[in-house]
């Protein structure tokens, strides 16, 4: 098994290995291993792109899969995520130097109103694991904010998350503002009391119901 093989499983196996080096300090150990693995793949002169799109990101795409059919729980999904991040952050100089662009350019945040962010955050790290890049505006985001943020940060896609079914009407109101502002980002929803039908309704461009679609979702809204 090649190193970014190895990368790879590495971030699928995420959770058992945390379990595994609980004593020593499970964090850190993931990220020595994380960061020897990308050493030695770069070391024996595997391209940047392929340790992260072989590596990396494979990895995720396999996590986010398994998430999909509820064959593995949040929580090991966050751990995979993290794991993902330690490498990204390690290989980052690299990715510059390389010159490698990122598979889109995404806003998030929750719908004004709403303070919850645990599945927006879940969305964020997946969508950081696919190879987007990825601007969280955080909780409780005006519709101005979204329209404004959108407009100066260039983004293609734009994805709003409400947990609660007072706020949902923001969803429709950050539409309009982003339209009204000329914004062209594609617009992508989700959320506990979120529909397909309430998307296609406030005109969304797509509406996922989990991390992992919407992972796929934005990958469809910028081909």
């Amino acid at each position: 098994m090649t190193n970014v093989e190895q990368l790879k499983e590495l971030i699928v196996r995420a959770d058992e290995i945390e379990e595994e080096t609980e004593g020593e300090g499970s964090k850190a150990a993931t990220k020595r291993k994380v960061e020897r693995l990308i050493t030695a793949a770069c070391e024996e002169g595997t391209p940047i792109k392929n340790v992260l799109g072989d590596g990396l990101i494979a990895g995720m795409d396999i996590v986010g899969a398994r998430f999909k059919k509820s064959e593995i729980y949040i929580s090991e999904v966050l751990i995979a995520a993290r794991a993902m991040k330690m490498g990204m952050d390690f290989l980052a100089p690299e990715i510059i130097k390389a010159g490698i662009e990122p598979a889109g350019k995404c806003l998030i945040g929750t719908i004004q109103g709403d303070l919850h962010d645990i599945g927006k955050n879940l969305v964020a790290m997946m969508l950081k694991g696919a190879g987007f890049k990825v601007i969280d505006l955080g909780v409780d985001v005006k519709p101005e904010d979204f329209a404004e943020q959108a407009e100066s940060e260039g983004v293609q896609i734009v994805g709003m998350s409400a947990l609660l079914t007072t706020t949902m009407p923001g969803m429709e109101k950050t539409i309009k503002a982003m339209k009204d502002r000329g914004v062209l980002a594609k617009t992508m929803i989700g959320g506990a009391p979120v529909t397909r039908d309430y998307a296609d309704r406030i005109g969304a461009d797509g509406y996922a119901a989990d991390a992992a679609s919407a992972v796929d979702l934005a990958k469809s809204l910028i081909t």
